[in-house]
């Protein structure tokens, strides 16, 4: 359960770090409202999830979805260039964060 909390807190962190570039400067009143719930959402799940796993570990996930999916967003709603490198690099980053939970032993969850 640990898992899909940390999972789901790391689309929520990819869902505030998208509304703020949106409110642009705190000015929309819609981006900002979704910032600030995605924000608190985001960080009630990061901490649920460190109470059972490695900080360390419950944080690279955390980091690693929010910015995989933030990237991902940015290249498919033209935002940002989308080339075969730059994808690359998200799959390889994704491959990580997969690679982290893989590793993570008989932890908690």
């Amino acid at each position: 359960m640990n898992w899909l909390v940390l999972v789901a807190s790391g689309v929520m962190e990819s869902v505030w770090a998208i509304a703020l570039g949106k409110s642009e400067g705190f000015s929309h009143a819609v981006p900002t409202v979704v910032f600030a719930v995605a924000l608190v959402l985001s960080m009630l799940g990061l901490s649920y999830a460190v109470k059972t796993l490695p900080t360390g570990t419950a944080y690279a996930v955390w980091v690693g979805i929010g910015a995989a999916l933030t990237v991902v967003y940015g290249m498919v709603s033209g935002a940002e260039p989308a080339n075969w490198p730059r994808i690359l690099l998200i799959a390889g980053l994704v491959g990580c964060i997969i690679g982290l939970k893989l590793v993570s032993g008989n932890e908690a969850g």
